[in-house]
């Protein structure tokens, strides 16, 4: 072995807390599913696959396809949160799973889950969006994406909803070739969708099949013999012939076509259309022939690093199914799991936090915190006390600002510690990247304190339930600056001393804004009493100092996120956003605010 590779072997060897040579691969699962404006069901742990509960799946990748949209409905997203995004954190996060990312483009959403402990090597998450209904204009149809680097890796979620009909498989071709060529990353080598490691493709992708009338289908179904149509499936043809589906697999489909049923049956379309069943839900991979330079900042020892290791990502998928108990949908959803297998993996946090594993007193309520060399610090960085079993990262009990370029702790005050006694954990919030880069072991926090309830107390309220008939809504008030909206039922209000800054005023008045995030503003089923809506991910100016400011002792109405976008959009440009597809909060004043409810009661009379 030449001394060269002995010195590579030498140096991965020595550090194999950062790259293991022997891995044990990261688990996704992925589910699509139309759900054709209908409202959520009450519950869908099934959809997850029935290890759920188990800890064995790493991601929970979830995409979805019209997502009711209808005007005044949209209106609504816009301001208030969403019931599908509300659902899939309820069913998800007591099995210690959190929201990384999410992206809507009027009906299609894209949910994208973690395990929290995988969260500080989650990084660079972006979101994109690209219409492709009524020629660009309208985004009935098109796509979404969420792409971040896992331990090291750029990998790429992308949900689709592309045309229907038989006769429109030109048209869902160019439009699949529009979405890649429109989404575009900024920062690393995985610029374009197909640059990355791995890119997963799923949707409503609506192929259909061919040449066989509707009888010979339903009886090729009836009879199991599905090898019979997948022969004739439009995507299944196009692979051979169309160059940009190149490199894209699918596993095979062993289960009948999921579209199309009459609404609330298992029975294929008996209405006057008579749709011919489809496999038009589907999820397919795309990895990349070369993988992703095993980070160094020498050239050569990288070089050496990749070939050695391998180089590219390898999927493997052991499940690929329908799931027909579900029929409030003319589509039946979809899942799959797969399993990566990285050459290598970057598991060292950015951040390092120290706590005490017990807080009984506010002087054991102190974060040390060591920053490695190669993350760059902003003074909007924080740090944050979780609950276990957290929803997102805004989901928060108390937060504290690391600022300093120097600093190496931060202490909570009396009034920011909780008031239950349950397991928290502190996770530090990298402005800069948008992610949480750091989190601490479980900690205890126990009464002994002074309990004191205060006007200027630091710490959560109970949301308020909205007067809508879908109680998963709730107000978000922009004209806040503390990370999270909330709105409390008691006649005073707990506010927070310091708070991030707001983001600065678009000159565009419709930017295009990234992430459902922006209008979630979750609660848990059991306790609501720490509901947090997820920031943006979207970088805008600080307009206002990130020294302590000090709120008005009292509020009419309660904080919005720090770095939320949009701040100063008004009702009617919400509307003008609703209809265009664009997914963003309004600035409203309390009367505005109960004009939309009694608007919303009058709308589902």
């Amino acid at each position: 072995m030449s001394s060269f590779t002995d010195s590579i072997q030498h140096k991965v060897l020595k550090s194999n807390a950062a790259f293991p040579l022997f891995l044990f691969p990261d688990r996704v699962y992925i589910v699509t599913w139309n759900v054709g404006s209908a409202v959520p069901p009450d519950d869908i742990t099934s959809l997850f696959g029935p290890n759920v509960s188990d800890g064995s799946v790493d991601m929970f990748i979830i995409g979805l396809q019209e997502v009711n949209s209808m005007i005044n409905k949209r209106l609504k997203d816009v301001i208030f949160s969403d019931q599908w995004s509300e659902l899939c954190m309820d069913t998800l996060s007591p099995f210690g799973y959190v929201l990384v990312a999410s992206q809507r483009m009027q009906g299609v959403l894209l949910l994208v889950f973690s395990k929290f402990c995988h969260l500080p090597f989650l990084r660079g998450v972006q979101t994109e969006s690209t219409r492709t209904g009524l020629g660009g204009y309208w985004g009935n149809k098109g796509g979404v994406s969420a792409r971040m680097t896992v331990f090291g890796h750029p990998v790429c979620f992308l949900n689709c909803h592309l045309p229907a009909h038989m006769r429109n498989l030109e048209q869902r071709m160019e439009d699949f070739e529009s979405i890649l060529q429109q989404q575009q990353f900024e920062g690393g080598t995985a610029t374009g969708v197909l640059d990355h490691d791995v890119v997963f493709w799923f949707g409503d992708l609506n192929f259909r099949i061919e040449d066989y009338d509707i009888h010979v289908v339903k009886s090729a179904i009836d009879s199991n013999k599905l090898p019979l149509l997948w022969e004739r499936d439009q995507l299944n043809m196009a692979k051979h012939t169309e160059s940009i589906l190149e490199g894209f697999i699918e596993g095979p489909l062993k289960f009948p076509p999921t579209y199309k049923f009459d609404v609330g049956t298992h029975t294929y379309d008996t209405s006057a259309k008579k749709r011919k069943p489809a496999w038009t839900d589907r999820i397919l991979w795309r990895p990349r022939r070369t993988g992703s330079p095993v980070p160094t900042h020498n050239a050569a020892l990288q070089r050496g690093l990749t070939s050695w290791l391998g180089g590219a990502t390898k999927v493997t998928q052991h499940v690929y199914r329908s799931h027909m108990g579900y029929t409030i949908s003319d589509h039946k959803p979809v899942s799959a799991l797969f399993s990566l297998h990285f050459p290598f993996k970057v598991d060292m946090p950015l951040v390092e936090l120290q706590v005490n594993k017990e807080w009984c007193k506010v002087s054991d309520a102190t974060v040390r915190f060591t920053v490695a060399l190669t993350y760059q610090r902003s003074s909007w960085d924080w740090v944050a006390i979780y609950k276990v079993g957290f929803r997102h990262h805004k989901d928060y009990q108390a937060y504290i600002w690391a600022k300093g370029e120097h600093a190496t702790q931060v202490t909570f005050s009396d009034e920011d510690l909780p008031r239950d006694d349950c397991e928290y954990i502190l996770g530090y919030y990298s402005n800069n990247m948008n992610t949480i880069v750091g989190l601490s072991t479980p900690i205890q926090v126990t009464k002994v304190r002074s309990n004191v309830h205060s006007p200027t107390a630091h710490r959560s309220d109970c949301s308020d339930a909205s007067s809508e008939d879908d109680s998963t809504l709730v107000l978000l008030v922009p004209n806040s600056r503390s990370p999270s909206p909330k709105t409390g039922k008691q006649n005073h209000r707990h506010r927070r001393s310091r708070s991030p800054a707001v983001s600065a005023l678009s000159t565009n008045p419709l930017p295009s804004l990234q992430g459902l995030g922006l209008g979630l503003c979750p609660r848990s089923k059991e306790c609501r009493t720490s509901s947090r809506s997820p920031c943006s991910a979207a970088k805008k100016e600080r307009l206002v100092s990130p020294d302590p400011v000090v709120s008005p002792a009292i509020r009419p109405l309660s904080p919005r996120s720090p770095v939320s976008p949009g701040g100063g959009v008004t009702a009617p440009e919400a509307l003008i956003a609703a209809i265009l597809g664009e997914h963003r909060p309004a600035q409203i004043s309390p009367t505005e605010a109960k004009q939309i409810r009694k608007m919303g009661e009058t709308d589902t009379a």
